[in-house]
């Protein structure tokens, strides 16, 4: 994918250039073939429509054996997960799952753990967003932290209120 013709070198699938920067891009290898710049413009703007704005986590030392406390939110203080997303952005997630009915649909996100090639251990977990087939009502999502965020709310930010669901039962 992205060889053209008799030369070696690969083509970005959305300008058209080769170059040693092209090469398949995202954490599941099936995303395009790219080149650098292509690659973040998408990439930024995928992450602003999905609301995948956080910062990642520090990376631990090789050595460091100390357990990792959950980040908290700036505004809140709530606990909040941070995971990778398929297009190499980071996004702050809910600590809980809410049934699929309580969460709007651009709040909705699932976590993929990603397996090595030959072997069953997990290598790595992302979070993608639930889109394309919805979930049925009583299906667990995990919502986006900033839907429950309540320091948007007390900080006038664009969520006029927070969007605390009502389950029933």
């Amino acid at each position: 994918m992205g060889v053209t013709g008799d030369r070696a070198e690969r083509v970005c699938q959305r300008c058209g250039k080769a170059g040693s920067t092209v090469h398949s891009r995202g954490r599941i290898d099936l995303i395009a073939e790219l080149c650098d710049p292509c690659w973040n413009r998408l990439a930024n703007q995928t992450a602003k429509d999905e609301g995948a704005t956080a910062s990642p986590r520090p990376e631990p030392g090789p050595d460091d054996v100390t357990f990792m406390e959950p980040q908290t939110c700036a505004l809140c203080s709530a606990d909040i997960r941070v995971y990778p997303t398929v297009y190499d952005r980071w996004v702050s997630l809910a600590m809980t799952e809410l049934p699929a009915k309580a969460v709007p649909e651009r709040f909705r996100w699932r976590l993929v753990r990603l397996r090595s090639p030959r072997s069953p251990v997990v290598v790595d977990v992302v979070a993608v967003r639930v889109r394309g087939i919805d979930p049925l009502p009583g299906e667990l999502v995990i919502p986006a932290h900033h839907m429950l965020c309540a320091g948007q709310w007390a900080e006038g930010r664009p969520l006029k209120r927070p969007l605390l669901p009502e389950i029933s039962e």
